[in-house]
């Protein structure tokens, strides 16, 4: 089996126009958080870029988009279904929508409702998954389902939740990767960590057995490591790393997180940075070369712990707000701290394109623009706030749902609110 990384060139899509800077998963083509977009803005006016349109009907959740050529994807629950929505970016209007699943909730939930997971598009097929971990292959133009599967239900999936119930813990949140031939999602629990399904059939390929553990809310990332291609994932217990062609476990770094790894491992010179909230620190660790198991090198161990909001890698630098000291620049290499900025913005996530920073407030929806060259300081060029706030979040929920900018444009969403903003220059 032949296994290609999902770039933007390899769209050949029904579902509209494809360009350089789509966006067509979680976090983007390669996983990286980096777009590679450019002429776009480096300092924004008083009032913030210009706001092309505002959707107000994603219902509640937090889906991220993925963006492929005139459409834009995302998640949201209505009532008592999660939808696949599809709105034209040029407009804002919607196109049409698709129920999934049932809506995620449990008792005395105050932190939100509604999906987690950005549906991911390769060629004319969208692949989604919903909380209550159904996952479904679609048409991109018709939204006919191909095939499903329940995660929870099929594959006695078990969601990482230090309260022990309910088991689907705070619902699946990864968004699915799409490799070669197959799709690879992380339904945890006994019978193995992840699973690869056909990605035009759905019938099962493998399942990672000597690999277990309860499912993150993180999501999968590609390395080639020593000429064996591998899937990695963070999760409760360390961090592991499976071949693409069988599953086959072939290293674990064991480092328990007493609380939710969220947080996409970051992969660079054949090293792999996971950071987790609450204390829990971040590491950097060198993984086994080939397909030979053994050791793990761990390079380093720091106290900087990011929650939900993401780092990002840029050049040799982290960047990314960590709890226990604000928003910080890290060296990759050693985690040595280049910078740090405790007082202009409050805790919050990112996205990176064009030398800039889009940082994103989760308490009040400020959004600020931020130089990274050179490496010496918080470099602040502008900032706005979102016009509207959302009616429906719940009260302990913010506004946790990662900005994106692709072609020119900037999306920032709020439970049902969507604003799309025009960032070229």
């Amino acid at each position: 089996m032949k296994y290609l990384i999902f770039v933007p060139f390899l769209i050949l899509t029904t579902a509209g126009t494809s360009y350089a800077a789509d966006w067509p998963q979680w976090q983007g083509p390669d996983r990286t958080n980096v777009s590679k977009e450019t002429g776009l803005l480096k300092s924004w006016p008083e009032q913030g870029p210009k706001l092309l349109w505002t959707f107000t009907k994603a219902g509640v959740g937090y889906s991220a988009p993925a963006v492929v050529g005139n459409r834009f994807f995302t998640m949201g629950a209505r009532g008592e279904s999660e939808f696949l929505i599809v709105l034209d970016v040029r407009t804002g209007k919607e196109l049409w929508a698709k129920p999934i699943g049932p809506t995620f909730t449990f008792k005395d939930n105050q932190w939100g409702d509604g999906p987690r997971s950005t549906p991911t598009v390769d060629g004319d097929k969208i692949y989604t998954l919903g909380a209550q971990g159904e996952l479904a292959c679609l048409d991109a133009d018709s939204g006919k389902i191909f095939w499903h599967h329940n995660l929870y239900k099929d594959y006695d999936g078990w969601v990482m939740d230090k309260y022990g119930e309910p088991k689907v813990g705070w619902g699946y949140c990864e968004g699915p990767l799409v490799d070669g031939d197959q799709v690879v999602v992380t339904p945890g629990g006994d019978k193995g960590l992840l699973v690869a399904f056909n990605k035009q059939t759905g019938e099962e390929i493998w399942r990672s057995k000597d690999a277990k553990g309860k499912a993150p809310y993180s999501s999968i990332i590609v390395a080639d490591i020593g000429g064996v291609r591998q899937y990695i994932q963070a999760m409760d217990k360390g961090l592991v790393g499976v071949a693409a062609k069988d599953g086959q476990l072939l290293w674990h770094y064991d480092k328990e997180f007493t609380d939710m790894a969220i947080n996409t491992p970051i992969f660079h010179n054949e090293q792999v940075f996971v950071t987790a909230g609450w204390n829990q620190g971040c590491y950097l660790i060198r993984p086994p070369s080939g397909d030979k198991a053994s050791d793990v090198t761990k390079v380093y161990e720091k106290k900087y712990s990011n929650e939900e909001g993401g780092a990002v890698l840029v050049g040799e630098h982290l960047y990314g707000h960590f709890d226990n000291r604000g928003w910080a620049c890290l060296k990759f290499s050693d985690g040595e701290e280049a910078w740090v900025e405790k007082t202009k913005l409050g805790k919050g996530s990112l996205t990176y394109a064009d030398g800039c920073l889009y940082c994103l407030s989760d308490s009040d929806g400020v959004v600020a623009l931020v130089a990274v060259e050179p490496v010496q300081k918080w470099q602040e060029t502008g900032r706005f706030t979102l016009p509207q706030k959302s009616d429906k979040r719940k009260p302990a929920a913010r506004i946790w749902t990662h900005p994106v900018v692709s072609n020119g444009r900037l999306y920032l969403r709020d439970q049902e609110l969507i604003f799309c903003y025009d960032v070229r220059k």
